[in-house]
């Protein structure tokens, strides 16, 4: 009889507290952990990490003085730097790059070194206003070779 009762206590309790949790901010179990590597000052860099937490991803933001170093450190080229960088699941993301370019990379995985939206186009993710321009979304390996990733 003792084991029936702590057996039904230990069943209602969980579900009360799984119940009584229920108004909790909603963080998916396998919600996407992203460092962002971004200059202190920079509001479009925030808008993209805003982005990011919208779509899902359990944002880190560090704030970096010198972000050529972070780049330089995670083999980002030159000609695809943008204002921020990412790390991701092992991959380098440069730039404003759309959340669902990130998470189709990650449900892929090809075998890159990251993804990159140099500059910072008019209407991606954290630059968005009145106009917008077409950009693209580039692949990059170790070796610094580019590719075509997607069009927008």
């Amino acid at each position: 009889m003792v084991a029936r009762l702590v057996t039904k206590f230990t069943v209602n309790g969980v579900l009360a507290l799984a119940l009584s949790m229920s108004w909790l901010p909603a963080r998916a179990a396998d919600a996407t952990d992203i460092a962002v590597y971004k200059d202190p000052q920079c509001g479009c860099c925030a808008k993209w990490a805003d982005h990011l937490r919208r779509n899902g991803f359990q944002v880190t933001t560090r704030n970096v003085a010198a972000m050529n170093k972070v780049k330089a450190t995670h083999g980002v080229p030159a000609s695809l730097a943008s204002c921020h960088t990412a790390i991701v699941d092992g991959y380098v993301v440069e730039g404003h790059v759309p959340a669902a370019a990130i998470q189709r990379l990650l449900r892929e995985r090809p075998r890159i070194k990251g993804i990159a939206v140099p500059g910072m186009p008019a209407g991606s993710p954290g630059m968005e206003g009145p106009r917008a321009s077409r950009y693209d979304i580039l692949s990059f390996d170790a070796e610094g070779k580019t590719g075509v990733y997607e069009s927008r």
